[in-house]
């Protein structure tokens, strides 16, 4: 879902301080904040991603742009937490005990079809987390969060062709790991 045309709208009434407006933004962008701080930090996500939503309403004055673009802002604003949390090395990087709240659940009548869909996002994030850092960021930013090869290099700070050179390499050791595992690979 996107707020499409009524971005603009609510764009405006948040710089006001309406809460609706301010609660109709993070409704749309928060869950994928949040994924993708979670799979960088995984006992540190919710508190990388309330920095940057303090810091994203701190600056709504300054944004200007479109939905992507505000999306793309948000992002940049998450990585340099991120950044600026490693840096301080105020935590080791720890296990997580849950990963549910990443993807869709099944509805809650289908026990096994959502033990099913658990136990493949928890692999699939577990495979990505396990990646050397920079491939992990561009997988997580361009398959979680949805992002185009040039978004991505806007964010990360790199040439949209490194960015790609990330990606193929960490789909190429990703596809390794999955084929010595004898697991199906699809291309």
């Amino acid at each position: 879902m996107s707020l499409g045309e009524q971005f603009g709208a609510v764009l405006a009434a948040a710089r006001m301080g309406a809460e609706w407006a301010l609660a109709a933004l993070y409704r749309e962008f928060h869950p994928g904040l949040l994924r993708y701080l979670r799979a960088q930090e995984p006992n540190e996500g919710e508190d990388l991603v309330s920095e940057t939503w303090l810091d994203a309403v701190a600056g709504l004055d300054r944004f200007r742009g479109d939905e992507w673009a505000f999306r793309r802002w948000l992002f940049t604003i998450a990585r340099r937490r991120l950044i600026d949390h490693r840096r301080r090395g105020e935590r080791l990087r720890r296990a997580t005990t849950s990963l549910d709240a990443f993807g869709q659940r099944p509805g809650l009548d289908d026990t096994e079809a959502a033990v099913v869909a658990a136990n493949e996002t928890e692999a699939a994030l577990a495979r990505i987390a396990a990646l050397p850092s920079g491939q992990a960021e561009v997988v997580l930013l361009r398959v979680l969060a949805g992002f185009e090869v040039a978004d991505v290099a806007k964010i990360v700070g790199k040439k949209p062709g490194a960015v790609r050179v990330l990606q193929h390499r960490a789909l190429q050791r990703l596809a390794e790991q999955l084929a010595r595992e004898g697991k199906p690979v699809t291309r």
